[in-house]
């Protein structure tokens, strides 16, 4: 009796550890795996990544007729766990093979805001005492300056102008937040060493720099670069677009990046040379409409984000001149979360030429096109300060389909 409480025993706890890491391994597929994905023959649907997790075949009715949705180009698949254990189900939409251009190419980007963003605050030192009118107004850091007394700003100008002719009286000021128009009113003030009316705030209506453009879609005359958003140097906030344009540019000069200090790609802008306009600066990158044509572009299929895979792929990047190459890389790891859409994949840089001369991933190389078994799978985006080796890379999915 004692023997088979004992087997008993150990049976219950064998099973404990075994279904504990299983109910794990579920319920982790269950949150980052997506609920939808695109393809083009869904009959060979299976996510490369995850060798583990298998797509059943769709269901039959008891005619023995496969089971589709109200759509004919989308089915319902059950993803399971070594084919046995339910994950989740998921919707797989048929969708037309994708033929887009990598570029690599660099390109200077010009943009200017839609109003002007709050990126500093400073007090005034009055008469009266310390003062800030803009803070006791209610403005933060990151808002987006819309109008002052009823006039439109586009520029610092605008803003300088508007407050020094306020004369001091109070003056109405609308404003965007995370995508919402306020309204408010301040009260510029003059410090005591100068006479000139401020309302203690430093902003921002401009901004350019160096990336990479991933690919082109001769399709619509469309591009797309970066891999990322323009961001504010000071707040990090996505600058808003009123206008912008991007320009050719002549890599002449590279700081080698080292751990904890980044390097970058340096070149000149050739500003006769106008290659596109900006139409969108958003999470996932830079996109905009092209000035430019090939008479015969270079396409490859843009990769279907569950056939990206773990192992060697190439950057198509520019370290000298304007002509791009190509350089070896492995994609160590692939995330499917929602919540980091330019962060899909992390990569490390193998090739030794690109080590020797830039030490891996530089600024300027955001936007690089990845390129895996013949398709285009992603871009570079960031690089791990502490290990400029390694770096984020984004789907051409996520790119393409939020242009």
């Amino acid at each position: 009796m004692g023997k088979c409480k004992k087997f008993f025993h150990i049976l219950s706890v064998s099973l404990l550890s075994l279904t504990i890491p299983l109910f794990g391994a579920i319920g982790y597929f269950d949150h980052t795996l997506p609920d939808l994905y695109r393809g083009g023959d869904l009959s060979l649907f299976s996510i490369a990544s995850q060798p583990y997790v298998q797509a059943d075949e769709l269901p039959t009715s008891a005619a023995g007729t496969q089971v589709s949705s109200a759509r004919s180009n989308t089915e319902i698949r059950n993803l399971k766990l070594f084919g046995i254990f339910p994950v989740k189900t998921v919707t797989v939409q048929q969708t037309s093979t994708v033929m887009l251009a990598p570029c690599g190419t660099p390109f200077g980007i010009k943009m200017f805001t839609d109003g002007v963003l709050v990126v500093g605050m400073s007090n005034l030192e009055t008469d009266m005492g310390s003062a800030n009118p803009a803070k006791d107004a209610g403005l933060e850091i990151g808002d987006i300056l819309c109008t002052l007394d009823g006039q439109q700003v586009y520029s610092n100008e605008d803003v300088s102008r508007i407050i020094s002719n306020s004369g001091g009286k109070q003056i109405e000021c609308t404003y965007r937040r995370d995508g919402e128009y306020k309204t408010t009113f301040l009260t510029p003030l003059q410090s005591h060493a100068g006479t000139t009316y401020r309302i203690g705030i430093w902003v921002r209506d401009s901004t350019a720099g160096i990336g990479t453009l991933t690919y082109c879609d001769f399709s619509n005359q469309t591009f797309a670069g970066l891999g990322h958003g323009v961001c504010d140097v000071d707040t990090g906030e996505l600058m808003p677009l009123m206008s912008g344009e991007i320009v050719d540019v002549t890599i002449n000069d590279i700081v080698k990046g080292k751990p904890g200090t980044p390097g970058e790609l340096r070149g000149v802008f050739h500003e006769d040379t106008l290659l596109g306009e900006l139409t969108a600066n958003q999470e996932t990158g830079v996109f905009g409409k092209l000035f430019f044509d090939y008479t015969n572009p270079y396409e490859l299929p843009m990769a279907f984000r569950q056939e990206v895979k773990e192992g060697a792929a190439q950057i198509l990047t520019t370290i000298s001149g304007n002509t791009p190459q190509l350089f070896d890389i492995v994609i160590d790891k692939i995330s499917f979360s929602q919540n980091n859409p330019t962060k899909n994949m992390i990569i490390r840089i193998t090739d030794p030429v690109l080590l020797e001369k830039t030490g891996g991933i530089i600024q300027g190389m955001s936007g690089s096109p990845i390129i895996q078994d013949g398709k285009l799978v992603g871009a570079v985006t960031h690089v791990f300060v502490n290990d400029p080796t390694k770096g984020y890379g984004i789907f051409a999915e996520n790119m393409y389909y939020s242009s």
